[in-house]
């Protein structure tokens, strides 16, 4: 049967929700709590058919990711889906001139086809053997409200203590950034680094990403010196180089003893190779969504694993689980956005699945999904209910 197995029918479903309590900071680039807010967003869903009933989903990706696999729909109808190495890479030619990102929602859909048709979890096909796994509460960036809010280096020190006594074993900090109205922002950020270590002494591993905000070198490397006084677990993407230049994380190795994490802006295996072979970072950053789904982010873990480094997983979905349980090279899981005042940063898209504050366990850690292929299972009726178009290729 899986021998004559083939794509029939493509879908791409996108679906409205409001998030509350959430509003944007000083460049609207970043989402900060606000309460009463009230955001209108979108999300999508990918099907893909075929032609024995076994149908991948994926859920994520937002309208420039659907409009690369439209680009690649009409060659993928009638192949196998379980030719994922193929596909790949007949894919990853043809959008060889974009980001790449449709490839990614493809993949992991081909996955979940694979785990469907032999009737296994998606980590049992990639080798993997965790049952659950270690979490770091990664916050929402820094905000402004006096009452429940993340406004000062105060607050963070007591969310980061919130989240140790719900058994989180480490905590990741998104600082204010750049405000032009804040001359004060790299002290705030120092002092931030700082009061969180006070905080927890040494019952937590500590991360700081202020994802690419700080305007230059020398301010990024005040921000580690602190990291290196406060012994943080990395240090990730401290400048607006936008976290793409090996030679300026080169320099900035050389002068700080915080492990850097970077890797989360150049797509695919070999640029992230190109970056750790020219010495820009300690850690890489990989993520299913931007780097070739499933398959391209396993392909990053293993040539990782070559050098003798770990690959730190971006982002928290049921894909990312199912790799990390199949890593031995890796460290924590990224669940977030968080925060101490805000329910969920996400829309209520699965029926038996949450990425929230409350998802670890008492000792910190997420479950990995049990069932066949990604193991998770879509509310279509939520999705129905919020459809605000579809496309299909068939």
């Amino acid at each position: 049967m899986r021998g004559g197995l083939a794509i029939t029918r493509i879908t791409v479903i996108e679906y409205g929700y409001t998030l509350v309590d959430l509003g944007s900071d000083y460049n609207g680039f970043n989402s900060v709590y606000l309460p009463g807010a009230k955001r209108q967003a979108r999300g999508h869903v990918l099907t893909i058919e075929t032609n024995e009933g076994v149908t991948g989903e994926h859920a994520g990706g937002d309208r420039n990711t659907y409009a690369q696999v439209g680009q690649v729909a009409s060659y993928l109808i009638g192949k196998n889906p379980l030719e994922r190495e193929r596909l790949y890479n007949d894919m990853k030619r043809a959008l060889r001139k974009v980001d790449k990102f449709g490839l990614s929602a493809v993949d992991i859909a081909l996955w979940d086809i694979a785990g469907k048709a032999y009737g296994a979890p998606l980590f049992e096909l990639l080798g993997g053997w965790k049952r659950t796994l270690p979490s770091y509460a990664s916050t929402l960036h820094g905000d402004h409200v006096a009452s429940g809010g993340l406004s000062s280096p105060e607050a963070f020190a007591d969310f980061a203590l919130q989240c140790r006594a719900m058994g989180y074993p480490a905590f990741k900090i998104h600082g204010w950034g750049n405000d032009p109205a804040d001359r004060e922002y790299i002290r705030r950020e120092v002092a931030n680094v700082l009061a969180a270590r006070r905080a927890v002494g040494d019952t937590m591993d500590l991360m700081l990403d202020p994802a690419c905000e700080y305007d230059t070198w020398a301010d990024a490397l005040r921000v580690g010196r602190a990291c290196d006084e406060a012994e943080f677990f990395w240090y990730e993407d401290p400048y607006k180089d936008g976290g793409i230049s090996a030679f300026a994380h080169k320099r900035m190795r050389e002068l700080i003893k915080t492990p850097l994490l970077l890797g989360e802006h150049v797509r695919n295996v070999e640029s992230h190779i190109d970056f750790s072979l020219a010495g820009g970072t300690d850690y890489l950053r990989a993520d299913a969504h931007y780097d070739g789904g499933v398959t391209g982010l396993m392909k990053i873990a293993h040539a990782a694993e070559g050098l003798g480094m770990d690959v730190e997983i971006h982002a928290p979905t049921p894909e990312h689980r199912h790799c990390m349980a199949s890593i031995r090279n890796t460290n924590y899981y990224e669940l977030g956005l968080v925060h101490p005042s805000v329910r969920t940063t996400r829309a209520p898209i699965y029926l038996d699945y949450s990425d929230d504050l409350d998802a670890v366990d008492n000792h910190g850690h997420v479950p990995v999904p049990q069932g066949p292929g990604l193991g998770v299972t879509i509310d279509w009726d939520y999705v129905r209910r919020h459809e605000t178009g579809r496309v299909t290729y068939e």
